[in-house]
């Protein structure tokens, strides 16, 4: 991965302040004030921009002038090449579509560049123009954006002040089990509002239940034949799901002894009357009626799933500004729309249903509601657009939901196009793929699930095994179990987090009980290990001023060091990429590498028994590396860990 990747998107958000702060980097030592001003930029609205946008626009001011291009221009072809054994930055010449050949042009750039006092050296290499840091520059003006800015964490950004974003996300059904399957949803909906937080934008966390619908009514039959008030009371999510699951069971068998029936020719009409689902459709019908009854026991079951799914979002550090449902949108909220829908001659009957053809589209055809009335999770949808339009006025709504819901959202968002809703074009379908067990995926109905808090609580106890083997830093931990808790949901969000959103991964107990390799727990480590460098490093204190980090100009000479800071500074470039893709590995693949640069730094830098000015600069590089360690870390939505 590249450590600061292209210009592209982080260019974008910071280029009036690097551009202002390039003019300060490319001022000659002559005309600049007092050396422990020259080599920082002193001015206050531009200390804080991402260092790396600063540097491109030093470099593309230079590359705009000897090339007559529009320095944006230059600007867009420069990135941070993975292997900095060539260069800091290089700029790729053929992208500019000069009239002279791209090694020419890195020919006469190579004659004309001024290095000043931001660059080290220059290398032209075929059709590219490489560009090296001097250390000293680079380091004294990267510390104290980490170290020092108050107004903010460093690499966060103020550009979205103003915007709203609502970000529906988790969406599990009631009365059904937190599964494997569910965390995706819930740590990548936590991610993106982080994300959108770090950018100034005011998230807004809604977690839209599956509270209602036909297999509620399926549930209340399941419960009334095998249902137990004392087991509900001891354990409401199990039983509901073990009912649910043979419910379900009974279903299957009785269509299927029905099919052999009707084939045999031996069906009769009391075969065909009263199924299971019958039944369960008669109950959700009396539901949609206002039964007290049926909606009496209905209540008893979103409210005790409720109450455990929050006990389960604690444990893995999330939280929600809103809890919504299904429930919220019945048939007499969602007459208003249905009529709009009619009036403007989209809705059309087909067979006794009401649907909207989108075939003009290649959507195929929308069922907004059944032939006996009753509408469908489409239909609840529409109204629950408007709604959020009309409450959180957002600038955006996104949706957290897995790639087999691709169709549905397209639907959706074409239907709130021709309705002109305020949300029209506003709307993003964030998918996602599966989570399969090695039988395929996951399933409710089938019993093939694996419950989330099984797997958290066999992963805790595997790390205390762990923990409890080394009896010297065991005994210095308050909390074990609470450690051991944090680190077995770290492994298994880091596992979940380490692939491409869109792509599906199989469940493996044995990967998520491993604590070796590029795990949750070796990051936790790196964390845990940076924060022991601190604590055993006082009374000693790290610089604490531009001035002081100037002051030592020979320390953090040591390629561990320029390794660890190019990997600091990349950090407002990757939460900027990150921002465009949402991506969770594109935070989880740079928190692995920088913990590969901490390590390779920790065994070479020694604070201890150091001279003072040389220890007091490393503890800064592992202060500055432990403050955004634990920023990815929160970013993805794991509590960093002090101790392990």
């Amino acid at each position: 991965m590249a450590q600061g990747g292209p210009a592209s998107a982080a260019v974008q958000t910071a280029a009036p302040l690097a551009a202002a702060a390039a003019a300060s980097l490319a001022a000659s030592p002559e005309a600049a004030p007092a050396t422990s001003q020259a080599i920082h930029i002193v001015d206050e609205l531009v200390k804080h921009a991402p260092l790396y946008d600063v540097y491109r626009y030093d470099m593309a001011e230079q590359v705009a002038a000897i090339l007559d291009v529009p320095v944006e221009k230059a600007v867009a072809c420069i990135e941070v090449p993975s292997n900095t054994k060539n260069g800091d930055l290089s700029l790729v010449l053929p992208r500019l579509g000069l009239t002279m050949s791209p090694v020419a042009a890195a020919q006469k750039l190579a004659t004309e560049f001024k290095l000043g006092t931001a660059f080290a050296a220059y290398k032209a290499m075929g059709p590219f123009f490489n560009l090296t840091f001097a250390e000293d520059h680079f380091r004294n003006a990267l510390l104290p954006r980490i170290m020092l800015d108050s107004k903010s964490q460093y690499g966060h950004s103020s550009e979205g002040l103003g915007k709203i974003v609502v970000i529906d996300y988790s969406s599990p059904n009631i009365a059904k089990p937190f599964h494997a399957g569910h965390l995706r949803s819930t740590m990548i909906g936590t991610f993106v509002a982080n994300l959108l937080n770090a950018r100034g934008i005011a998230a807004v966390s809604l977690n839209y239940l599956g509270d209602w619908g036909k297999q509620y009514g399926l549930l209340a039959v399941g419960f009334d034949k095998y249902g137990s008030e004392a087991q509900l009371a001891e354990d409401p999510i199990r039983h509901l799901y073990e009912v649910y699951v043979k419910i379900n069971t009974d279903s299957e068998n009785e269509r299927e002894a029905l099919e052999a029936k009707r084939k045999a020719g031996t069906a009769t009409a009391a075969d065909e009357a009263n199924s299971i689902q019958d039944q369960a459709r008669a109950y959700f019908t009396r539901m949609e009626n206002g039964d007290a009854e049926a909606l009496a026991l209905w209540r008893k079951f979103r409210e005790l799933s409720i109450v455990k799914y929050k006990q389960i979002y604690e444990r893995i550090n999330v939280h929600f500004d809103v809890y919504s449902g299904e429930s919220e949108y019945d048939l007499t909220c969602m007459q208003g729309y249905l009529e709009k829908l009619r009036a403007m001659g989209l809705m059309k009957v087909d067979a006794g249903a009401e649907i909207v053809d989108l075939n003009a589209f290649s959507m195929g055809v929308a069922l907004i509601a059944k032939k006996d009335g009753s509408m469908l999770y489409l239909s609840r949808d529409i109204a629950a657009a408007h709604d959020r339009a009309e409450k959180y006025q957002p600038d955006q709504l996104l949706y957290v939901v897995g790639n087999q819901q691709d169709h549905h959202f397209r639907q959706l968002f074409k239907i709130l196009e021709l309705m002109g809703s305020p949300m029209a074009g506003k709307c993003q379908h964030l998918n996602f793929g599966l989570i399969k067990s090695k039988d395929g995926s996951m399933s409710t109905r089938r019993g093939k699930v694996v419950f989330l808090q099984d797997i958290i609580d066999q992963t805790q106890e595997e790390m205390h095994d762990v923990m409890k083997a080394n009896e010297a830093k065991y005994a210095h931990i308050a909390d074990p179990l609470a450690v051991a808790d944090n680190v077995a949901v770290s492994s298994i969000v880091v596992q979940d987090m380490s692939a491409r959103r869109h792509l599906d991964y199989e469940f493996d107990w044995g990967r998520m009980l491993s604590f070796e390799g590029d795990t949750g727990p070796y990051l936790q480590y790196a964390h845990a290990r940076l924060c022991s460098i601190e604590r055993q490093a006082q009374p000693l204190k790290p610089l604490a001023t531009w001035e002081e980090i100037a002051a030592t100009s020979g320390a953090l000479t040591e390629p561990q060091a320029a390794a660890l800071l190019r990997a600091l500074a990349a950090w407002p470039d990757v939460l900027t990429d990150a921002s465009v893709s949402y991506e969770p590995c594109t935070i989880v693949k740079y928190a692995l590498r920088m913990s590969r640069d901490v390590s390779r730094a920790v065994e070479a830098l020694y604070v201890r028994n150091q001279p003072e000015d040389i220890a007091r600069a490393r503890l800064t590089l592992f202060v500055a590396a432990r403050k955004v360690l634990g920023q990815t870390l929160s970013m993805i939505g794991l509590r960093p860990l002090e101790r392990m």
